[in-house]
């Protein structure tokens, strides 16, 4: 059930409501995407106090669309990536190299707000994203063919000199998942550890977070389209 204190607010940063929802279910469907997020109105990230502590209303909605534009802009166009697989006996360090290849605004009528609630001191939020003809090629792709699944937990930094904003601490534990997700893809198909891999990753789905150790944690599944696996005899 919409709450229905909440929707004048979402609507300052929504440009459309859906006011009757599919139901809570992210399920999978040819013409839209759909997931969940929350946001906590205390928030504390990487051992900083957010500067907008304690958050209104306002805010968490703002947040939240910032949040649902990033993981449907990784579902929808995903990641060019170039992977150094690394080996410590050789002293070659593990290099994720990520390249967003697109990006959804969270004032694109295509995304829809439609469900909130708060519980627990957090904002939820349950929105859809309507695929025009060219996100449903994409996500054709994406689904089909040559794409391999992976799944793994990230985790973003316990604490950092210098505070680079609440999402880009959420993104550095989404693509710590998309680095641990490629290491165990490879560990499981490849007889031989290569030295660098390139290809596409992209969300499967939203992912979890959750606080472990004082770290922030992702658990993702991803999509995985390798292009090219370089052994380390080529070296």
């Amino acid at each position: 059930m919409i709450r229905k204190g909440l929707i004048p607010l979402i609507l300052l940063f929504s440009p459309i409501f859906l006011l009757f929802a599919q139901g809570n279910d992210a399920g999978t469907h040819p013409y839209v995407i759909r997931g969940e997020v929350y946001v906590d109105f205390e928030p504390i990230y990487a051992g900083h106090v957010d500067s907008e502590y304690p958050l209104d209303v306002p805010a968490a909605s703002r947040r939240a669309l910032d949040e649902l534009s990033l993981f449907f802009s990784a579902m929808v166009f995903g990641w060019s990536f170039n992977y150094e697989v690394g080996e410590r006996a050789r002293g070659i360090d593990e290099i994720l190299e990520l390249e967003q290849l697109g990006s959804i605004q969270p004032g694109d009528p295509a995304l829809l707000v439609t469900d909130t609630s708060i519980k627990d001191m957090r904002l939820r939020v349950w929105a859809d994203y309507h695929l025009n003809d060219s996100h449903q090629r994409r996500m054709h792709v994406w689904r089909t063919g040559t794409i391999r699944n992976a799944q793994a937990v990230g985790f973003a930094p316990s604490s950092l000199e210098e505070y680079p904003g609440w999402l880009a601490v959420k993104q550095m534990a989404l693509e710590d998942a998309a680095r641990a997700a490629l290491r165990s893809l490879l560990q499981a198909g490849e007889k031989n550890r290569p030295k660098e891999v390139t290809g596409f990753i992209s969300l499967a789905s939203f992912p979890r977070y959750y606080v472990d150790a004082g770290r922030w944690a992702a658990s993702a599944r991803f999509r995985v389209q390798i292009v090219e696996i370089i052994p380390f005899a080529a070296y």
